[in-house]
């Protein structure tokens, strides 16, 4: 990914930071800079600052960041500080989310459970509003604020297997295969995403987009990887995934509606049509195999399966009032005007 452009001064340390080979003073400045924002932000699911430079720490366990040195991935002394932003990242996370009730479950009940909350999901309808009325440049910017997590779907989700065992072991592999386009590189998600962008004149680069995007977009990506790099919160990883599985199916169907109402064929719409059908049965196996699974396994993980459940269906909610908002309102959802290819 391309370095980005700093938001504050912890992001700025960082992406100062990381062309060097590691260094001890110069990982103090940047725990300074962490420390500052961190004290003084008003909060940190929206701080444009820190959650620009979390991005850019995951970021350095996925395709890495253009002139990073790679000493860095696994620098102890880094990895310290991003511990520091991830112990106030989760505990915000923890703070927005109302849990159901943690009375003991078998698998069934558990995705009783995740089924009743992803069907109770109220906020704002991203997909209706594009299936109805979006314009084409509305459009883009919501492939725009996807691109942060499509253009390496699946990823996120692929840290938990190692940390899984027995059912809940093989219905993620099950999901993930599907992911990757079982086995054939033109089939796999991502691929179907990128093709979606060019398809409507954006660019499919990774991270192309990361400087328009707003802190929520990158909140979003961001408690993806926090879930999954954690082997303690793999039960979160598991309901995340239980939860984005179980409200992608229709709303890809509207997706799908939206695009072709601005009149794209399937060449745009194929990454939607294909969640519509590989999500519908993706729900089943991620609510009773994997989440229920797991529990059943490993009843102790039943908190934090809810919690991961219920904290993307709670960031999914907050962003999706920012977008709609500012739509109703003639304006962009994105923090800087995205140019577009011609």
């Amino acid at each position: 990914m391309k370095s980005p452009e700093p938001r504050g001064v912890a992001s700025a340390a960082l992406l100062e930071l990381l062309p060097q080979a590691p260094d001890g003073e110069a990982i103090g400045t940047l725990q300074k800079a962490v420390r500052a924002g961190l004290g003084s932000s008003a909060g940190i699911l929206a701080d444009e600052d820190l959650q620009l430079a979390l991005f850019c720490l995951y970021e350095l366990h996925y395709g890495g960041i253009d002139g990073a040195h790679s000493a860095w991935e696994w620098e102890p002394d880094l990895l310290a500080v991003r511990l520091e932003m991830e112990r106030d990242f989760e505990a915000a996370l923890r703070a927005a989310v109302e849990l159901p009730s943690l009375e003991p479950r078998d698998s069934e009940g558990v995705a009783a459970v995740l089924f009743e909350l992803t069907a109770g999901d109220t906020g704002p309808s991203v997909s209706r509003f594009v299936a109805k009325k979006a314009t084409l440049e509305q459009a883009q910017e919501f492939l725009i604020h996807k691109s942060v997590y499509q253009l390496k779907e699946g990823d996120p989700h692929t840290w938990a297997i190692p940390r899984l065992k027995g059912r809940a072991k093989a219905a993620m592999v099950e999901i993930q295969a599907d992911e990757y386009g079982g086995g054939r590189p033109d089939r796999m998600h991502s691929a179907l995403f990128a093709r979606t962008m060019r398809g409507v004149g954006l660019d499919d680069t990774y991270g192309r987009y990361v400087d328009a995007v707003p802190a929520l977009t990158l909140a979003s990506s961001n408690m993806m990887s926090l879930f999954g790099l954690h082997r303690r919160l793999r039960g979160a990883i598991v309901g995340h995934l239980a939860a984005y599985e179980m409200t992608s199916s229709q709303p890809n169907r509207l997706y799908g509606n939206g695009f072709r109402r601005l009149g794209f064929d399937e060449d745009v719409t194929w990454y939607f049509d294909e969640h519509v059908e590989a999500d519908a049965v993706h729900e089943q196996i991620a609510g009773r195999d994997l989440a229920g699974g797991l529990v059943e396994a490993e009843p102790e993980l039943l908190e934090d399966v809810y919690f991961g459940a219920t904290a993307a269906l709670t960031l999914d909610g907050m962003l999706g009032e920012h977008i709609i908002a500012s739509w109703e309102k003639g304006e962009s959802s994105l923090r800087v005007t995205a140019p577009v290819p011609v």
